[in-house]
């Protein structure tokens, strides 16, 4: 597999990583039209099983299908397809070796009150469906968390094992944090640190606001304006290591595309890792997704 100088350079940052690690990090970083370019942009369908298939297909009854976002991910030619197991089972055949998947490992449900994930599937798993990565979800600041760290300690250890990246969400919730401190500056910046410290290779968090929630914070943020979404993701970004572990941005909610590429022109000049865009492609019609990931894409690779 040919391998850019700029990935070679973000691979370079995985010190003390096996060879197959870094291997399979490079079939997402070199996959898709952002193939090289050092970003990403990933399709995740974990949203079934997170909010209830009414909720997250409805809008675009096609979606109910597996098939239907292996087929979108690949046809818009993006670096990865996220999805629990059942959905990369109900295709991976179908699809083997067209795009690298990651399996996501754990998984809530809005049945249930309490903020916490159960695992669903296994490192064993993502190596019989030949997936490139795995995924993983922490709620820092819930009740679970110190649960959730010790299921991530062996799923860890599995991984490398495996020679398989770490995607961890680090979502915070729970516990004192408002519903508005869940995208505070500092409250995201935190989530990704700790993301990188319990051992991910790459970090999926939200976008930030400029809200800042922990008192005992607001001393240190002192000085600096925040209402610029690219200081904002450059300050996230530099919270993971200083940029040595990739950050990549949740695409939330769906919303008007303008507003989604404005974040995405953030996130790049921001120096983020680039994008993992859910129900703002799957919610849409497949005409409508295609176009508006035709334009992300354009923007991350510098052509838009």
């Amino acid at each position: 597999m040919h391998i850019s100088d700029r990935v070679h350079k973000i691979l370079a940052r995985y010190e003390g990583e096996s060879a197959e690690t870094k291997m399979n990090l490079a079939r997402i970083l070199m996959q898709g039209r952002v193939g090289g370019t050092g970003h990403l942009v990933i399709l995740p369908v974990d949203q079934g099983l997170e909010h209830g298939p009414a909720r997250s297909f409805a809008a675009n009854p096609a979606a109910y299908d597996p098939h239907y976002h292996f087929r979108l991910a690949i046809d818009a030619g993006l670096s990865a397809f996220a999805a629990p197991l059942g959905m990369l089972e109900a295709g991976i055949d179908t699809f083997a070796g067209q795009i690298p998947t990651i399996l996501k490992l754990n998984s809530s449900n809005c049945l249930s009150a309490i903020k916490d994930q159960a695992v669903f599937a296994s490192v064993d798993d993502a190596l019989r469906l030949d997936c490139a990565a795995v995924g993983f979800t922490l709620y820092p600041g819930s009740d679970g968390f110190f649960g959730q760290v010790d299921e991530l300690r062996t799923v860890a250890r599995e991984a490398r094992a495996a020679g398989l990246p770490l995607l961890l969400w680090s979502y915070p919730r729970g516990g004192s944090i408002t519903a508005v401190g869940e995208t505070a500056l500092d409250i995201v910046a935190y989530a990704a640190h700790i993301a990188v410290e319990l051992g991910a290779h790459i970090v999926k968090v939200k976008l930030p606001s400029d809200h800042l929630e922990q008192d005992a914070a607001k001393s240190a943020y002192a000085g600096r304006q925040w209402a610029d979404p690219v200081d904002r993701i450059r300050h996230v970004v530099e919270a993971a290591f200083a940029g040595r572990r990739l950050v990549i941005f949740s695409g939330g909610a769906a919303t008007d595309p303008e507003t989604l590429y404005r974040d995405v022109r953030a996130i790049r000049e921001g120096g983020g890792g680039g994008s993992i865009i859910g129900r703002n492609s799957f919610q849409r019609p497949r005409s409508e997704a295609l176009a508006m990931l035709d334009k992300i894409v354009r923007i991350y690779s510098g052509e838009a």
